[in-house]
Formats: C-alpha cells, structure tokens, sequence
C-alpha cells in the first residue's frame, strides 16, 4: 500500500487533500455550539429513521466523511448506504463527519454523537487522524487520541472499523513510519477491522478531484465506496446477532 502511495508522487497533492477546509476552532469543546453542528450536517433522516432499519451505521470523520463540495445525497455516508442497500442490508449510514476534526475534537464529541442517537450503532466507522498529519501533530498524540476512541466504543460494545490515513514521504522517514503503523496497529491490538487507506483508488487520478484541487468529486467518492463496502459488509458481518 505505501509503495502504492510514493508511486502516485502527489505528496503534495496529499497535503491539500488533508485540509479539511476550516481549522478547528482552540475552544472548541464537546458540548457546546460546535459540536451541535454534527447533527446539523448529519444525515436528516437516521436519527428519526434508525429505529426503523435492521442496522445502523455510524460514519465518524472529517471532510472526506463528511462530503464537502458535493450534493448531499452524494457524500460519502449516503452513497456507502445506498451501496449497502443495494447488497441487500437494510442499513441506515448516520454522517457524522465534521470539516476541520483532528483526533482530539473527535475524541471531545464521540460521547456527544453517540448520545445524540436514537439507538446504539451497529457499527462505527471511524476516520480521523488526516489533520493531525497536516498540522504536524506528533503521532504519539494521534495513536492515543485514535486509541481513546476506540476504548470509548469498545465500552459501550459498539463495533468499529478504522479507514487509514498514509504519511506521505516528504514529511521524514521516522515520522512516517510512527504515523502510518497508527492503524494497523490499533486493528491489530483491538482485534477491529481496517480498511488501510481511505483516499486508495482516487489519489493519482486528478480527475476524481473537485476544482480546487483538494476534495473528491462524486465520482471519486463512488470509487471510495466501491472499493470500502465489501470490507464495510464483512465487519457488519462481525457484528454478533
């Protein structure tokens, strides 16, 4: 995977891909104003419909969850749900990805999501972890931010299946290697399941990207989609009855 990733030669590219359009305001804090914007930009329809379907989903990120520039049906979280329907899960994805989230403001708004459902998910889908690589955060802090998470969710007996993030080459070979054994890590040591990288299928190809350069245009998003649901299907099949 990583020989896959230097081949691209877009570490630049990459960089850009990781802004998640606005920075994480300092004071942010879990139950304040900023975090009620997660419900805000959730998908409308999963807290009223959720009872309602045989499983539910909870997509937790950044941008690239959270389907910046693109239609909302678009996004990545109601394509993953209309990808998973079509397979033939009665599914609901729950979007809960905020623009600008490093490891730590997803750490301070985990509890407040969660509780904000209608029920306890079936699986968490957790990708964060891209803005601290950007921001030049040591990835000590992101491994026990990520690990943090994955403790809260392991408490409350919520599945959970990380998407990776890939150090680029130009950031240094020791930090590199510190970042990118992150996830698999933490897969390894929690026993969860792991979909490598997030970003596999679009990056190199300049035309899945929107105008600006940086996030991925709907079609991009439906190469994520069709590359991550047979893994997002055998974690659902995991998920004990």
């Amino acid at each position: 995977m990583l020989r896959n990733f230097i081949t691209y030669g877009l570490s630049l590219a990459f960089l850009q891909l990781l802004i998640a359009c606005s920075p994480e305001p300092a004071d942010k804090t879990a139950a304040g104003p900023q975090s009620g914007q997660v419900e805000a930009a959730a998908d409308s329809g999963a807290t009223a419909d959720a009872k309602e379907v045989d499983t539910l989903i909870l997509a937790f990120g950044d941008s690239l969850y959270a389907g910046y520039g693109v239609d909302q049906k678009d996004g990545f979280a109601p394509e993953l749900q209309a990808a998973l329907r079509a397979a033939g899960r009665d599914v609901r994805v729950h979007n809960a990805g905020v623009s600008g989230d490093t490891t730590a403001a997803g750490l301070r708004r985990m509890d407040f999501v969660l509780d904000s459902l209608s029920r306890k998910p079936d699986l968490v889908i957790l990708g964060l972890g891209g803005n601290d690589m950007l921001r030049g955060l040591k990835p000590s802090e992101t491994r026990a931010n990520m690990e943090a998470m994955v403790k809260k969710l392991k408490e409350r007996d919520i599945p959970v299946m990380l998407t990776g993030m890939l150090a680029p080459p130009n950031l240094g070979g020791e930090f590199t290697k510190e970042f990118n054994i992150i996830y698999p890590a933490l897969a390894q040591k929690y026993d969860i399941a792991l979909y490598p990288f997030f970003m596999e299928g679009v990056v190199g190809h300049p035309d899945l990207f929107q105008p600006d350069g940086i996030h991925p245009t709907a079609d991009g998003i439906d190469v994520i989609v069709g590359k991550i649901t047979p893994q997002v299907v055998a974690a659902l099949d995991r998920v004990p009855a």
